[in-house]
């Protein structure tokens, strides 16, 4: 368990330039192979695709805030049929709410947090040269790439991208325009990346961890990016398999998720029959909820990791931190159905997947107890990765406390399907999981660049974003408890009883433009310091003691310029006797 099942992979005789020929750009930073340049790569297009839901859920804030009002300045390049005269309609805001959840979760979040931070990271935290199979992650990213500009390639069709929510839900979809028959082909293309990254991460931490890496050495950032691959490995197959059964109803006249008698524009839908809408819901939330964990858990590894480094302290529990991940991994896939309780299942089936709801949120509690104890008694330093951190434990906190009302029956059923649920899950995954991965990119962006992101830009894309996004969501909340539907493309304006929450639609929207505008020193801050930042005075500006911050700055084809033996744990801080509050892990001397 603790050594390395490839003998060559600590020969000094596979040092960068002695087997390595002078590569190409091409080969080096387009189609390459290394680990970190794939990294890399996942970053740049999971930004870039946050940053193209951020925008749709704009277009969707100014609609729901002035339903009837035209889009100014921009609200003509939509075209007459989205937008006559630049006022939204129906249909096109339809489009919108799909496709910002789907290319938020599937293409932004699960992206950045799973396959940029792994992909870049695990080789190195583990004393590896490069992942098991290079030429298969340099594949996976190429899939994701193309999955997902094939989803946006969809808003070019006669009708438009898919408009039936990101979940998809049978029988509408099944009978829905052409932009949903691209949107399966591309989810089918982006799991296909995903699993392939799954097998890939599992075997690089099984197999080519470095001589005294025992299990229990790996940092808890390793930890979570195994259970995670292990989350993707097993739920994605069942969405792979109910994209093509619904490909199938689409194309080629099955009906897996058509039911008999079903009426369409007054008609009788002329269809076989016989298949049953609920079934797309199970296949699709048995990968939906271990996807929520695909989401938190590399974000709980990001904020374990800068915590532990920025308090000088071991992280407090760290034994009963790997328990519970493992556990909480394997509770996810017996949760499900708590998305499904307005279907009439009976009191039994409800019961049970109550009960597992509400165990399901110890092991989460455990975690972040962990690391609010683990901040009792540290050295804290206030740095820009700790803020973004410490600011990740209350809001994630506070996002899965909203979450227990809707893990039960009595509670869920009126709540379900109104703002309650998207200022919940909205809670979790940004003012939560999003600070977790700005805290990351943050932390170890002097290990891929050699330069130090500004400060002050830091302290200006935080602040505001802390605030916005709890002026976004915790309305929603209200609204929610109010009985104001989701998904509604005026807001709600039609219903009288929703009229004493609407005021809130204007300070939602307002409050994310704020947010929007908060971004922009993020991204300047971010392409500036690449070239122009304050270099790094050493290989590990942070004081870590994990192996990462042993490569050299930026690391180079091959990462470590010398074999790697690991002789402690990972967060080996303030220890008696050394003469440093950091004792690295390849270091064999206190």
């Amino acid at each position: 368990m603790s050594g390395t099942h490839d003998p060559a992979h600590h020969d000094p005789s596979h040092s960068d330039s002695s087997h390595h020929h002078q590569q190409s750009f091409w080969s080096q930073y387009v189609f390459s192979t290394d680990h970190k340049i794939i990294g890399i790569q996942y970053l740049f297009m999971s930004l870039f695709f946050l940053f193209f839901g951020f925008c749709l859920m704009l277009l969707m804030r100014w609609q729901i805030a002035y339903p009837g009002h035209p889009l100014p300045f921009i609200g003509k390049l939509f075209g007459e049929h989205n937008m006559p005269g630049g006022i939204m309609m129906p249909q096109f805001y339809n489009q919108l709410g799909a496709m910002h959840g789907t290319i938020m979760v599937f293409l932004g979040v699960v992206p950045l947090g799973f396959a940029v931070f792994g992909n870049y990271l695990i080789p190195l935290q583990i004393g590896a040269k490069d992942m098991a199979f290079p030429r298969l992650n340099m594949f996976s990213y190429w899939s994701f790439l193309v999955g997902g500009l094939l989803m946006l390639s969809s808003f070019f069709l006669p009708c438009g991208a898919a408009s039936n929510g990101w979940t998809s839900y049978s029988p509408l979809s099944d009978i829905a325009h052409d932009g949903q028959t691209i949107w399966l082909f591309s989810m089918a293309i982006i799991i296909i990346s995903s699993l392939l990254s799954s097998l890939n991460f599992i075997t690089t931490i099984f197999q080519l961890r470095a001589p005294g890496m025992t299990f229990e050495r790996l940092p808890f950032f390793i930890w979570a990016q195994l259970i995670t691959a292990f989350l993707l490995l097993l739920a994605f197959p069942p969405l792979e398999g109910a994209a093509f059964l619904q490909l199938c109803d689409r194309l080629l006249g099955t009906s897996f998720f058509l039911p008999s008698g079903l009426f369409v524009n007054g008609h009788v839908y002329d269809v076989s029959g016989g298949g049953n809408a609920l079934l797309w819901q199970h296949l699709f939330w048995f990968l939906g909820h271990p996807e929520v964990y695909v989401i938190i858990l590399p974000a709980l590894g990001i904020v374990t990791e800068i915590i532990a480094c920025n308090t000088r302290k071991n992280i407090s529990g760290f034994g009963m931190m790997r328990w519970s991940i493992i556990f909480l991994g394997f509770l996810s896939f017996v949760v499900w159905s708590h998305h499904t309780y307005l279907t009439g299942m009976g009191t039994n089936i409800t019961a049970f997947f109550q009960t597992t709801t509400m165990i399901i949120s110890i092991p989460s509690v455990i975690i972040i107890s962990a690391l609010f104890i683990t901040l009792w008694g540290g050295s804290i330093r206030f740095n820009l990765p700790m803020l973004f951190a410490l600011a990740f434990l209350p809001m994630f906190g506070f996002g899965g406390l909203t979450g227990l009302p809707l893990g039960l029956a009595a509670t869920d059923i009126p709540l379900h399907d109104t703002y309650y649920v998207i200022g919940h899950f909205h809670y979790v995954v940004a003012p939560g999981v999003v600070l977790g991965l700005f805290a990351g990119i943050y932390y170890w962006f002097p290990k891929a660049t050699g330069r130090k992101m500004n400060d002050f830009l830091g302290h200006l894309h935080f602040w505001p974003t802390l605030i916005t996004m709890n002026f976004v969501f915790f309305p929603m909340l209200i609204q929610g408890l109010m009985g104001l539907n989701r998904r509604m493309y005026d807001g709600g304006a039609t219903y009288n009883f929703a009229h004493g929450v609407l005021f809130w639609n204007v300070i939602i929207s307002w409050s994310a433009f704020i947010m929007f505008l908060a971004q922009l020193p993020f991204i300047f801050n971010f392409f500036y310091s690449m070239f122009n930042g304050e270099k790094v005075d050493s290989d590990n500006p942070w004081h870590s003691a994990t192996l990462e911050w042993a490569t050299p700055t930026p690391p180079g084809h091959g990462n470590f310029t010398k074999p790697i033996t690991v002789y402690r744990d990972p967060y080996s801080y303030s220890l008696e006797g050394a003469p440093k509050d950091y004792s690295p892990q390849d270091q064999k001397e206190i």
